[in-house]
C-alpha cells in the first residue's frame, strides 16, 4: 500500500514512495522519536494535507482489462449480427442497379450536349418490327369501302374537319383500307379532306399508345425500386425500340410521339393523297423500304434493285411501322434530338421545326422538307396537333 499526501490549496499530490522515504525508515523514525501515526496525520491536516490510500495499480489494470474485453466482445457480436442484413441489402441493390440504372433525373439538355455520353447511338434491329408484324397478322375485317360509303359514314357520325378544328375532338373511326375511288374524286379539296379524315384517327390512336407507354415509363423512373412486372415491361420496350445495354435515357428519347400534322403531311406526300399504287395495293402510307419480307417492287426499278416498299394488311400497321422507323433509325437521330430538346424545354412539338431534320427521308433532301412544310401550311394541318380521339365503344366497354 502507498501513502499519498495531497494539498488542499495547490491540489497537488506527493507520493511518499517517490520521495525516497520508505515505509521502514518512517517506522524507525516513529519509534526513535516516539511519534505515533495519528500525531503525524494531525500534523499534516493542520498543514493542509490529506492522507489517502492509493488503489492498487494491478487491481485497476485488471478492472480496465475486463471492461475493454466486454466492450470488444459486444462490438464483435453486433458486427456479426448485422453483417447478413447489410449483405442482403447490398446484394438486392446491386441486382437492381445491374438491370436498370436510373439516370433520368439528370438534365436531358446537358446530356445531349455532352459528346462523351453515348445516348441514342446503337440499335438492335432484331425485334424492332416484331410487334408491328404481329399486329398486322391479327384477323380483322378488311372490307374495302367505297369513297361514297365512307363519306356517308362520316356524315352520319357528324365527323367533319371543321368541327375538329373547333372542338379538337376526333371520332374514333378506324378504316383498314383506303377507298379505291379516292383518285377519281376530281375536287382536290374534297379528296384531301377525305384522306385526312381517314388518316387522322389512325395517327392519334398510335400517338395515344406511345403517350400511355411514356407515362408508364416516367412512373417507373420516379420509383426507387421496380416490380418484376415493371422490369419485364421495360425489357419488352427495350426490344421494341432497339435499345442496347438497357439505357433508360435512350428509351426515353425514342419512346415519343410524332406530331400529327407532320405524319399527315408525309402520308400525303408519299401516297399522292392516297392515290399511289403502294397505298392502294399495300396500305403503304409512308413509302418505307424493306430488303426482306413482303413488299412491292417500284415500277421502273433497275434489275439489280433489291429493295421493295413495305406492304401491310391494314393501314394502322403502316402508321405503327412509320413511327417506329422515325423513333429508332439512326438516320433520324437529329429529329429525335430536336424533339427531346423541345420536351426538355416544355415546348410544344413544332412540326415545321422538326421537319427540318427529315431531309434524309427522301433523295430530294431539302426540297422534300420544303414540300412537307408547304403541305402543312397550305392545309392548316397544325390545327390537328392537339386534337383528341374520342373513346370507341370497345374502350367504353372496357371501363364497365
Amino acid at each position: 500500500m502507498s501513502l499519498f499526501a495531497r494539498s488542499k490549496r495547490s491540489g497537488c499530490s506527493i507520493n511518499m514512495i517517490n520521495s525516497q522515504i520508505t515505509l521502514s525508515k518512517i517506522n524507525k523514525y516513529f519509534k526513535k522519536n516516539k511519534v505515533s501515526i495519528s500525531e503525524i496525520q494531525k500534523y499534516l491536516k493542520k498543514k493542509g494535507f490529506i492522507i489517502s490510500k492509493k488503489k492498487d495499480e494491478k487491481e485497476e489494470n485488471n478492472l480496465g482489462s475486463l471492461a475493454r474485453t466486454l466492450l470488444s466482445s459486444l462490438i464483435i457480436i453486433t458486427i456479426f449480427s448485422i453483417a447478413p442484413l447489410v449483405n442482403d441489402i447490398t446484394k438486392k441493390n446491386r441486382i437492381f442497379s445491374k438491370n436498370f440504372e436510373n439516370n433520368s433525373k439528370n438534365s436531358l439538355k446537358v446530356l445531349i450536349e455532352n459528346k462523351e455520353v453515348k445516348i441514342d447511338e446503337d440499335l438492335n434491329s432484331k425485334f424492332l418490327f416484331e410487334d408491328v408484324l404481329q399486329f398486322d397478322e391479327q384477323p380483322v375485317d378488311t372490307v374495302r369501302l367505297s369513297a361514297s360509303t365512307i363519306e356517308e359514314l362520316f356524315k352520319s357520325t357528324d365527323y367533319n374537319l371543321n368541327d375538329v378544328r373547333k372542338n379538337k375532338l376526333v371520332k374514333p373511326i378506324s378504316l383498314t383500307l383506303l377507298p379505291s375511288e379516292i383518285k377519281q374524286i376530281e375536287n382536290a379539296k374534297k379528296r384531301k379532306n377525305l384522306f385526312i379524315q381517314i388518316i387522322l384517327p389512325l395517327v392519334i390512336k398510335e400517338n395515344n399508345k406511345i403517350k400511355s407507354d411514356r407515362n408508364k415509363l416516367f412512373n417507373i423512373l420516379n420509383k426507387s425500386k421496380n416490380t418484376l412486372a415493371e422490369n419485364n415491361w421495360l425489357n419488352s420496350k427495350f426490344k421494341q425500340y432497339g435499345v442496347v445495354n438497357k439505357n433508360l435515357l435512350t428509351l426515353k428519347i425514342r419512346m415519343d410521339e410524332v406530331p400529327v400534322s407532320m405524319a399527315i403531311a408525309q402520308a400525303a406526300k408519299e401516297t399522292g393523297w392516297g392515290t399511289s399504287r403502294f397505298a392502294q395495293e399495300g396500305n403503304a402510307l409512308f413509302g418505307q423500304w424493306t430488303w426482306s419480307g413482303e413488299g412491292i417492287k417500284p415500277a421502273g426499278a433497275d434489275d439489280g434493285t433489291t429493295h421493295k416498299v413495305m406492304k401491310f394488311k391494314v393501314l394502322q400497321a403502316s402508321v405503327k411501322a412509320y413511327q417506329r422507323n422515325l423513333n429508332t433509325h439512326s438516320t433520324y437521330k437529329n429529329f429525335r434530338s430536336a424533339r427531346a430538346e423541345l420536351r426538355n424545354e416544355n415546348k410544344k412539338l413544332d412540326s415545321i421545326a422538326l421537319t427540318e431534320h427529315l431531309d434524309k427521308y427522301a433523295e430530294t433532301g431539302k426540297e422534300y422538307v420544303r414540300i412537307l412544310q408547304q403541305i402543312i401550311r397550305q392545309n392548316n394541318l397544325e390545327d390537328f396537333d392537339d386534337a383528341k380521339l374520342l373513346p370507341s365503344s370497345i374502350d367504353l366497354e372496357s371501363l364497365i
